[in-house]
């Protein structure tokens, strides 16, 4: 286990029931950018992998 699951596990146990819109989503990926901007090169590539998920050139 990363110690990041700890987090992930906090995420899925407290708010795991809720359905969010990827607008949602985003606002809170730009307020927490905002807030900690040291993480921004890493919020930036969590978004641009969550947006291409599907695409087939990542398979």
């Amino acid at each position: 286990m990363y110690f990041t699951d700890r987090g992930i596990e906090e995420l899925q146990r407290r708010r795991g029931e809720e359905d969010v819109t990827v607008e949602w989503l985003a606002e809170r990926l730009r307020e927490f950018t905002d807030l900690f901007p040291e993480f921004e090169a890493a919020i930036d590539r969590f978004a641009t992998w969550l947006a291409r998920l599907d695409d087939s050139d990542d398979e």
